[in-house]
């Protein structure tokens, strides 16, 4: 088989002749990658099997400093969100524009990023199609279908938290406000031909869901539905793909009800990845699966392997997994342990 095909035979629970595999590093990371390799392409360099296709940049940049007081922020993102520089590599504190709202007006009234604008989704399709000939599962690119994360980046995380409780005004703006995009955004990426389209809203803490799921249902669940709906109306085929970190067994059941084709990443630090597998793979694909806070930075070449190696016997006759690390890998991962992850995968043999 291809890729494209074995990829689709194992995603609809179908031996595999091989196991897809992906992964991605942060810039420190890279860096030495490059510095060792001699490229920054790892995606060539290992033959990953999939590849991202997503939308043109903005050609209308907001200017979103009013937002902020002189010297709050170093840098502000697309959507407007400010950051302030930490000390280690890339990390840096969140600062919300609309962390001082206090009417559902002022967050209609906010400036947003022009992702839907006509010029951002031209050539797409052609780059969609273009990739599939080279025989790569393609993924949706440049934007997130994401609306929990979106809505509380620019609110603020306890802001909107207590919204939910106090101010259910605010938390629909700062909700529907995000949805209505997204979905028009899922379904263009659907028409697109887009193979797997991310979804994404971190719900899960490592010791249980950040919000009670009574509230993930009444705030979070019907907004998802209507993103995937939208992506399924405009293409029946298309795949949706749902991240949270954290332990978020809980609600797998209601995400698989809302039209999830694929569950990311299965943190092992904080659910065990066999248990999950086992209980839905009839129901649900996985992606991940390989802890990026454990086992990548902190074991051996060793530990990677057979970590890759049990994950490899589980799926061997029912498919359902893509193997990756559960998260982008940071600056502690030696290269080693990559090599060992990819060459492990790669070493799967069908019986």
């Amino acid at each position: 088989m291809t890729d494209r095909e074995n990829f689709y035979h194992l995603i609809k629970g179908g031996k595999p002749e091989r196991i897809p595999f992906i992964l991605s590093m942060c810039g420190s990371l890279l860096s030495r990658f490059r510095e060792k390799y001699s490229t920054a392409d790892y995606n060539s360099f290992f033959n990953v099997p999939f590849a991202h296709a997503g939308i043109e940049p903005s050609r209308n940049p907001i200017d979103y400093s009013s937002y902020y007081t002189p010297g709050e922020v170093d840098y502000i993102d697309s959507l407007g969100v400010g950051y302030k520089k930490g000390s280690i590599a890339h990390f840096a504190k969140f600062i919300s524009p609309m962390r001082n709202f206090s009417t559902p007006e002022q967050v209609w009234a906010f400036p947003m990023e022009d992702f839907l604008a006509d010029y951002r989704w031209d050539g797409l399709k052609e780059k969609v199609a273009a990739i599939k000939s080279k025989d790569k599962i393609v993924i949706s690119g440049g934007i997130t279908i994401d609306i929990f994360e979106p809505a509380w980046y620019l609110r603020g995380m306890d802001n909107l938290l207590c919204d939910f409780l106090t101010d259910p005004p605010m938390a629909r703006a700062c909700l529907d406000r995000i949805t209505e995009l997204k979905c028009q955004a899922a379904a263009r990426f659907a028409a697109a031909g887009i193979d797997v389209i991310i979804y994404g809203d971190d719900v899960g803490t490592e010791r249980d869901m950040m919000m009670a799921p009574e509230t993930w249902r009444e705030w979070l669940k019907p907004r998802l539905a209507k993103a995937i709906r939208a992506a399924k109306d405009a293409n029946p085929e298309v795949l949706c793909y749902y991240h949270s970190d954290g332990d978020i067994h809980l609600i797998i059941d209601e995400l698989i009800e809302c039209g999830i084709d694929i569950l990311n990443p299965i943190q092992p630090e904080c659910m065990d990845p066999v248990k999950i597998y086992t209980q839905y793979k009839d129901r649900i694909s996985f992606w991940g699966c390989i802890g990026t806070q454990t086992t990548m930075p902190f074991g051996t070449p060793e530990d990677v392997r057979k970590a890759v190696q049990q994950l490899l016997d589980l799926c061997r006759n029912d498919g359902r997994l893509v193997l990756a690390p559960t998260h982008v890998l940071e600056p502690e991962v030696p290269l080693e342990n990559i090599d060992a992850f990819v060459s492990a995968v790669k070493a799967f043999t069908p019986r």
